[in-house]
């Protein structure tokens, strides 16, 4: 018996979880209705489909993930295996220093006040643009 041809492209929702970005087929859809997975720049539907040399950005629990299509697999392998079918270009995370310090309130302060709400909003915005979006 031959081994069957790899297809030619995949259902991104497929893709992303055989490749290990989501944990299970049902995360991996319900992140593509919420506008959690990019492909090319554009928010994908669940059935959009992928190809080679595609760039797939995702929202995952870890942080977000940029992965460029090396490979067609839709059905779930090992790590090993599942990590052939895709080049990781996720940027390093910042080092402890870069990073935004946390605003630390005193527990059972109550709810934040209008300057409290801005500070939080000015450090989570600190991605270059000021609008508030990390990408």
């Amino acid at each position: 018996m031959t081994p069957a041809p790899s297809p030619a492209n995949a259902r991104v929702d497929a893709w992303v979880w055989a490749i290990r970005l989501y944990s299970t087929r049902s995360a991996a859809t319900a992140a593509c209705k919420a506008g959690h997975v990019k492909v090319n720049g554009a928010a994908a539907k669940p059935s959009q489909t992928v190809r080679p040399g595609d760039t797939v950005r995702a929202h995952t629990p870890g942080g977000e993930r940029i992965v460029e299509v090396a490979g067609i697999i839709v059905k779930r392998t090992s790590a090993p295996l599942a990590a052939q079918h895709y080049v990781d270009q996720t940027p390093p995370p910042l080092p402890r220093e870069e990073r935004p310090a946390r605003v630390e309130r005193d527990r059972g302060a109550g709810r934040p006040t209008k300057r409290d709400r801005r500070l939080i909003e000015r450090l989570r915005a600190r991605d270059g643009d000021g609008d508030g979006d990390r990408d």
